[in-house]
């Protein structure tokens, strides 16, 4: 499967089914770079993946997900999220963010995400 929009499906698809991790290992290149917003960029698939498991670390409970739309241009996607999940020592909120992902080979090779930090 090389298609990018069949790819970036089936990793949307994970997230929502409470399969991330393994959209993670599965579609992400070794040398990903991730970034949030206008923060340093995180390089590499091991510094990723504990970033990534930090966060779901802290996920109480996953009350509804949502890929709200979605749009391709070449090897990239944009999807726009929103997440109602309770947060440890924080409880429960909505976020909304917009994922940019590139794709090369068909892997991620770059993933930016772009949400209001309040």
């Amino acid at each position: 499967m090389s298609n990018v929009a069949e790819l970036d499906k089936k990793l949307n698809d994970m997230v929502l089914t409470g399969k991330a991790m393994v959209g993670f290992e599965e579609l992400y290149a070794d040398d990903v770079v991730m970034q949030e917003n206008n923060d340093a960029p995180c390089v590499g698939k091991a510094a990723n993946r504990k970033r990534e498991e930090d966060f779901f670390a802290m996920v109480e409970a996953w009350h509804n997900g949502a890929l709200v739309s979605s749009a391709i241009n070449g090897d990239v996607t944009f999807g726009e999220w929103t997440m109602d999940i309770t947060l440890k020592g924080m409880g429960r909120v909505t976020m909304n963010q917009v994922a940019v992902r590139r794709w090369k080979n068909g892997k991620v090779v770059s993933e930016r995400f772009y949400y209001n930090k309040g």
